[in-house]
């Protein structure tokens, strides 16, 4: 494959969905399994996310699901993609990341965004509302964040955070358009996506290098571009892929619930009004999928657009085998290196 794909890292965010005859226990630990089997086949890091009340979606802890992922693994890096800092106090994530950089040290990433719930009755549940994701407000609480890591904390200044100070997670800030002046003033890695809104990315891109200072944290750029990459056989196959999470987002926008994810078979056959059949079919666009010399190309595009150092894969869909199926064809086609093993264990706190 290509140079550029070949020196490129690949990682993946899994927002833990739920499928149609599955619990959300069971949801979980096929995240976690997922983690095990993309550490063996070579994948930088594996990040879990945060939603509140979303059905079909199982993820709502990720600072909890992280340890329990970190714990069944021991080579890939192990973050959150990402803990929603409007919903928490400063202190409270530094002391969680703190116990998580204590337990799995020089493996721990923490991913920050600045979403709260997108309803209003979650946003009631959470204490929030709208007003909680002002940028000014999101720059601040970053700034608090990271202070109770160095002890640079002008705010409490008979506070520590414990046992965060003076450890070292990695800080990530998802970041689209003025989020990405977030990212470029406190000197940290970005996270843009989607791939599907490439000029917008590419503005945040720019505007992120653009205005970037050297920090403690990092002392260059770096862009990780995130969205879902769907590999198969056939093109055929790999569009199957992205039939169930297109079918949920178009159920989600016409009727306000994500339902579990579905089999591609049966999605094929539903009726459809004109409005979700609409939203389905723009779900269904835009994605790097193919077979794996059609996303080689893609990818070695995309990458050479953004001069991106890292790419976060989002792919969800109803069966588990052809999703990881598709990332061994993905690793194949990154060069990264190893051999998958085959159904580890599930993760069992017992």
């Amino acid at each position: 494959m290509t140079s550029t794909i070949a020196n490129t890292r690949f990682s993946v965010l899994d927002r833990s969905r739920t499928r149609e005859g599955q619990d959300a226990p069971e949801a979980l630990r096929d995240t976690v399994r997922l983690a095990r089997q993309l550490e063996s086949l070579g994948y930088h890091r594996f990040w879990v996310s945060e939603h509140h009340s979303v059905p079909g979606v199982a993820g709502s802890a990720p600072t909890v699901l992280a340890a329990a992922v970190a714990a069944a693994t021991s080579t890939i890096r192990v973050g959150t993609g990402g803990v929603m800092l409007p919903n928490h106090r400063p202190l409270v994530v530094a002391e969680q990341f703190g116990v998580l950089e204590s337990l799995f040290p020089g493996r721990i990433d923490m991913g920050l965004g600045r979403s709260v719930g997108f309803t209003d009755g979650i946003r009631r549940a959470l204490g929030k509302d709208k007003q909680a994701m002002d940028l000014a407000d999101f720059a601040a609480d970053v700034d608090e964040l990271l202070g109770w890591f160095t002890g640079d904390q002008a705010l409490y200044p008979q506070v520590h955070a414990l046992p965060a100070e003076g450890l070292r997670p990695e800080p990530f800030v998802l970041a689209m358009g003025e989020g990405a002046d977030i990212a470029a003033a406190a000197g940290l890695p970005m996270v843009v996506g989607d791939l599907r809104g490439r000029d917008r990315m590419l503005r945040a891109v720019e505007r992120y290098r653009a205005g970037f200072r050297p920090s403690a944290w990092s002392q260059r750029p770096q862009v990780i571009i995130a969205g879902t990459v769907a590999v198969a056989g056939s093109e055929e196959e790999a569009r199957r892929l992205l039939v169930p999470e297109a079918w949920s987002m178009a159920h989600s926008r016409t009727h306000g619930v994500f339902p579990p994810l579905a089999p591609a078979g049966r999605i094929e056959t539903l009726p459809m009004t004109a409005k979700e059949r609409e939203y389905y079919e723009s779900g269904l666009r835009g994605h790097v999928q193919g077979t794996e010399e059609q996303v080689a190309a893609a990818l070695e595009a995309v990458i050479g657009e953004t001069g991106a150092d890292e790419v976060l894969v989002t792919t969800s869909t109803y069966d588990r085998d052809a999703l990881l199926e598709s990332f061994t064809r993905l690793a194949r086609v990154a060069e990264l290196g190893r051999v998958p093993v085959p159904n580890p264990p599930i993760y069992s706190a017992g």
